[in-house]
Parts: C-alpha cells; structure tokens; sequence
C-alpha cells in the first residue's frame, strides 16, 4: 500500500506563513526518516501566485538521496517544465481542474487549454525521461459550480490516461464527498481506467475523508494522497480544510493489517517538526491524540512524589 506524500506541497501552498528552505528540508528528512517513499517536495509554479514555494530549485537540489525514495513536484506548465529538468526533476504531476469555474479561478484556463497544456508538460516530460502523474481537481464537488457531472469527470479521466501518465490521483478538493458518491465515481472511472492507476487525494473539511478512503480500499485503490498532520487547503477553494492527514490514514490501515512500511511514532515526530515551522496546531487525530497522551505521561510522571 502506498502513502503519497503531499504536505511540502500541497501542505504547504496555502499557509501564510513562509517556511524557509531549512525548514521545509527538516520536514522533508523527517517524512524519509518516518519511512515515506513517495513524496511530492515542491512546485514549479510562478513565485508570483505562490511565494511559498518560490523556491523549488533549492529545495529540489538539496533533498536528501535516499535509496528507494521519489521525489515528485507539481508542474503547471512548459516554463515550469524547463525549471523542473534544469533542477533535475525525476517525476512530474500535472493537474486540471472538473469544473470550468474552478480552472479558472485556479489557473486562469478553460478545462479544454488547461488539458492542452497538460498534455504539452506530459510530452516533454516523458521526452525528457520523467514519470507523469496527473491531478484531476474538484471530482466530488465545485465550490462554485456544486456537484459535479460524473460523466464529465470520466471523460477527462480518459482523456488524461491517455496522455501517457503512470498514475491519477482523483481529488476531492473542498471534501464535500461522502462514500456511497466516492463509491460511484470509482465504479465509473475504473470501466475506462484501470483501479490500479487511480489514487485518492481526500480532504477532511466535513470530516469524511477515512471513510471515502476506506471506501476506496475496498474497490481496490492501493495509493492514497495524504498530508503530514492534515497539512493543507487548496488557495481557490474557498472553505478547503486540509487534506487527509497521513498519520491517520496509516494508523487506520496498520490498525486493518494493511502495511505501509512508515513508522507511526516517526510520523508523530514529523508532525512536530510541521507543526513548529507553521506556528499552530495541525488538524490531524491521530497526531494530536498521540500528543496529547505524551504530554499526560509527563505530567503524571511530574508528579509522582519521591521515594
């Protein structure tokens, strides 16, 4: 069972407070120490619209090497893919959006050039030697637009996997999704697109993300997209809580017998490490709940009078 990490990113875009590089390469070392094999480490996007991670170049070339972790980063389009393989990028995504509104409150495009230019980034990345993974946004519900068609998300799914990409992550973007829609979406998608290419990319904002992921486990989805401590929203979705927290998603599938291979307690760590650099607490339950339990074994061990 894989775990693709998205807190450098994805976590991190929204928080207005800017982490330093120092600070995002101690998460990142953490994230790998705790056992994360998969982890999307930055963007390529204009420093201009996001100034959290202007600084992709640096934080790529000084990740940790280690042996059997890939290292992944958004890359929204052929400027960004020069930037990407000038910084020696190994795995790209790209993303669209399911809803016009959303593509272009987002990114300024209609689907239809947003799809033009993801399948542009797609080629001259897989020219270049890199894996694709591709995003597709909004899938559960639109912010602006509601639900969304699930023809239409089938649609541009099969249009994205035939771009050549490895691996799509279905995003419920503002977590609006419940299980039996999470449920009917897979069934649609996985008659065109083969279950082992998808993956889930589950926010918590109305606290249903373990159950849709659940739920996708059962139909047979092996990787699931999670943030270090619920780390995360998305800048043009208004009301977007942060993503599935990974340490919840891992305890509940070693609690199911379901190995990851990522150490639990070096996740809590790592959800320290987070927590320091934003400046406030995370959202994630097993995190806190671990925390919180530290903090009374403390306390009681305090006070505990001499003998």
């Amino acid at each position: 069972m894989d775990v693709y990490e998205v807190g450098p990113r994805d976590g991190l875009q929204n928080e207005l407070r800017i982490v330093p590089l120092e600070g995002k390469l101690r998460l990142i070392a953490a994230l790998v120490e705790a056992g994360e094999r998969r982890i999307e480490a930055t963007s390529f996007v204009s420093p201009r619209w996001i100034p959290q991670l202007s600084d992709a170049e640096e934080v790529l070339k000084s990740l940790p090497r280690v042996p059997g972790v890939t290292y992944s980063a958004l890359v929204p389009n052929l400027r960004g893919l020069e930037r990407a393989r000038a910084a020696g990028l190994g795995e790209a995504a790209v993303f669209i959006s399911a809803s016009e509104t959303h593509s272009k409150k987002n990114i300024n495009k209609s689907i239809a050039e947003a799809l033009s230019v993801a399948g542009d980034v797609t080629h001259g990345a897989l020219a270049a030697g890199m894996r694709v993974r591709a995003y597709l946004s909004v899938v559960w519900g639109c912010p602006y637009e509601g639900t969304v068609a699930v023809d239409r998300v089938v649609d541009l799914c099969r249009r994205l996997a035939d771009m050549g990409i490895y691996q799509l992550s279905l995003g419920d973007t503002v977590g609006v999704g419940v299980p039996n829609q999470t449920e009917e979406i897979l069934e649609a998608v996985s008659r065109h697109v083969p279950v082992e290419k998808l993956a889930l990319h589950l926010h918590d904002t109305r606290g249903l993300a373990l159950a849709n992921a659940l739920v996708g486990l059962s139909a047979g989805v092996t990787t699931f997209d999670a943030s270090i401590g619920g780390l995360g929203g998305c800048p043009y979705a208004p009301g977007a809580a942060g993503n599935l927290a990974t340490e919840d998603v891992v305890n509940m599938l070693h609690r199911m017998g379901v190995e990851t291979g990522i150490d639990l307690g070096k996740l809590v760590e790592a959800g320290e490490v987070a927590q320091e650099l934003i400046g406030r607490k995370l959202s994630g339950k097993f995190l806190q709940a671990a925390l919180g339990e530290r903090d009374r074994a403390q306390a009681r061990r305090r006070t505990v009078p001499a003998h």
